[in-house]
């Protein structure tokens, strides 16, 4: 993916994801740009299914010969939310350190659908990402409630974005040293104002609209133009709220007053945004223990 592609889809757009990832995707960017050190985003993931599990009657390489976006061990269908995630990748499965919103609804209709898939699991791994598209999918799994089982077991933390699809399963397990939380959204605007002006060029923008040109990185961000992008930003953090809320049979004040803050383990199930403290393997056989 070329690095121009990468920065349309996250300067300038409300995107819901940890301000430690976005920070590291910033300085990737503008290494590229000259100005900064290259930092290597790894997307990689550990599965979920444990190997103790091969032998016993459950195989995580069960892949039928047309991919179908999921892992069935036994009759548990295991989707990977893993990695950045944005709205579309056009795959069915993580790829380059991504996944895409397109790929994980697709992979969970098709399980939601198939007579050998008992039970649901979101295999999450994730700092978040886009907000374009998170919501329409978090409430298609919320509305599946009821189908079967579906569980959102963290291997090894579900942050901003992916917190949300995460908080539309029945269930949530969180490892001791995973976490959840950062219900926010965060929009980064990237000011080269200053820098064309030392460098001797002069960028003159020919518009028809008088927005039109507003938030483009080569001028500086105006009181007005803020106060109406943080307006919009407020609105879909509000929608994150509500939609957390819902999920997770919580208080909307009281998912506010976490102020986007992220929780290791323990802390997230007392404050609700979890259920219990389990590592992947054991979450798995609980799983595989309420369906016997």
């Amino acid at each position: 993916m070329q690095f121009g592609h990468l920065a349309q889809r996250l300067f300038n757009v409300p995107i819901a994801i940890h301000p430690s990832k976005a920070e590291v995707v910033m300085a990737a960017l503008a290494e590229r740009l000259g100005i900064g050190r290259m930092m290597r985003l790894n997307g990689d993931a550990m599965s979920l299914v444990p190997l103790a599990l091969e032998g016993e009657g459950y195989s995580y390489a069960d892949r039928e010969s047309r991919d179908t976006g999921y892992d069935l061990a036994g009759s548990v269908a295991i989707i990977p939310v893993h990695g950045t995630l944005v709205q579309k990748t056009g795959t069915l499965r993580p790829w380059s350190g991504m996944t895409g919103y397109d790929g994980i609804r697709q992979a969970f209709l098709t399980a939601l659908y198939d007579p050998k898939v008992e039970a649901i699991v979101l295999d999450v791994d994730s700092p978040g990402g886009e907000v374009a598209g998170c919501f329409d999918l978090v409430d298609m799994i919320y509305q599946a409630r009821g189908s079967k089982p579906i569980w959102s077991i963290l291997n090894e933390s579900a942050y901003s974005a992916a917190y949300a699809i995460a908080s539309a399963a029945d269930k949530i397990y969180v490892p001791r040293t995973g976490g959840t939380g950062s219900v926010g959204v965060i929009c980064m605007h990237v000011d080269f104002s200053k820098a064309l002006t030392e460098a001797g060029l002069q960028v003159t923008f020919i518009t028809y609209g008088e927005r039109k040109a507003d938030g483009h990185r080569e001028i500086p961000l105006t009181a007005e133009v803020l106060e109406r992008f943080q307006a919009d930003i407020d609105t879909m953090g509000e929608l994150f709220v509500d939609t957390v809320a819902r999920n997770r049979n919580l208080a909307a004040s009281a998912v506010r007053d976490t102020q986007a803050s992220t929780y290791l383990g323990k802390t997230g199930v007392e404050i609700g945004l979890a259920d219990a403290i389990a590592a992947p393997d054991a979450a798995f056989r609980a799983l595989l223990a309420e369906l016997a």
